[in-house]
């Protein structure tokens, strides 16, 4: 019994016409070959089934065909029930997909797997980092921004750093929902508020407080993670701190939900006596009791435009520096 050898690139030249560098050059990728001679080789390619060898293609091009999309983040938090994680992974696989591209995924959530991540990128193992969910002002996107590896941040990055990102209107949903449980009559309206070294938190908290001091209300916040538990403590804080709230904006729909039912095991009513509304618009919201009122921000699509914005810089495009999504405030009967 013989095996079949795999075609070589001599073969593949033979059935072309052409010589063993013309292949060479077409099949990693160069323009210089005339498109008819490409025809002609990838014609050759898909007949024999040739399969180039990437690790040689990558010698020659300078280029892996891989990204990265980082995540600062614990593994427990990426791969929870939390659906921005995994809606921005979508994205990205869905445009990478169509790139014909490589999805390296690495978890930076402790220093060892900074460390870890900075090592493996500023070796040029790939052509490119996507960075999601960043915490504070961390300087890993500007050095590989500074290094000249392109880079594209989920959300606009803190502290000096020129880095393009791709985010969504945060104070303009916040303002919506707020102004929302105003206008239906709320007077002591609280927030659980997200983490103050992300923008997400940050922004969400100024949408909150510019909208309810517009309104000469008070400010009655206390400050989460972006997780249930961090949103059922920080429930009962303001319960226990504001007795008269009647209205809760949660930056998250994860807190949201925990709100829900801290307020139900404390005999409140939603939305009789507490209006709650969410952040996220996640599939839960719906179906949650009562389903859930919530600003809807486009996930799937943030991870496709930063994948969009990060393709057309590693192809030497000028590309916009910042891009901004819209929000949606999505009544249901929370609030």
């Amino acid at each position: 019994m013989t095996t079949a050898q795999r075609p070589t690139l001599e073969a593949v030249a033979a059935r072309a016409g052409v010589s063993r560098a013309t292949v060479s050059r077409v099949v990693n990728g160069s323009t210089t070959v005339a498109q008819p001679i490409r025809e002609a080789v990838n014609r050759a390619v898909a007949e024999l089934g040739y399969v180039p060898n990437l690790a040689a293609r990558s010698l020659v091009t300078q280029r892996t065909d891989s990204i990265a999309l980082v995540m600062p983040e614990a593994a427990t938090r990426v791969f929870s029930d939390d659906q921005v994680f995994p809606g921005i992974i979508r994205g990205v696989s869905q445009e990478l997909e169509a790139a014909d591209k490589q999805l390296v995924l690495m978890l930076a959530g402790s220093p060892a797997g900074h460390h870890r991540v900075e090592r493996f990128t500023t070796g040029r193992h790939v052509d490119g980092v996507l960075f999601a969910s960043l915490h504070g002002a961390d300087p890993l996107p500007g050095t590989l921004a500074r290094l000249g590896i392109p880079v594209v941040c989920s959300g606009r990055p803190l502290g000096d750093v020129p880095v393009p990102y791709v985010d969504v209107d945060h104070v303009g949903g916040v303002t919506a929902a707020v102004r929302h449980m105003i206008d239906s009559g709320r007077r002591r309206i609280a927030t659980i508020a997200g983490p103050q070294d992300m923008v997400a938190g940050i922004e969400r908290l100024t949408g909150y407080r510019t909208t309810v001091a517009a309104a000469g209300l008070p400010e009655l916040i206390a400050v989460g993670d972006f997780t249930r538990e961090s949103g059922a403590a920080a429930m009962h804080r303001l319960l226990t701190e504001h007795p008269d709230l009647d209205g809760v904006f949660a930056a998250s729909d994860l807190m949201a939900h925990a709100a829900l039912r801290t307020l139900r095991e404390a005999g409140r009513r939603v939305p009789e006596d507490v209006a709650v509304v969410g952040f996220d618009d996640i599939e839960t919201a719906a179906y949650t009791e009562p389903p859930l009122t919530t600003v809807r921000q486009p996930i799937v699509e943030i991870g496709r435009r930063m994948t969009r914005q990060l393709l057309r810089m590693a192809a030497g495009e000028t590309i916009e520096p910042a891009v901004m999504l819209p929000t949606e405030l999505i009544l249901r009967d929370s609030a």
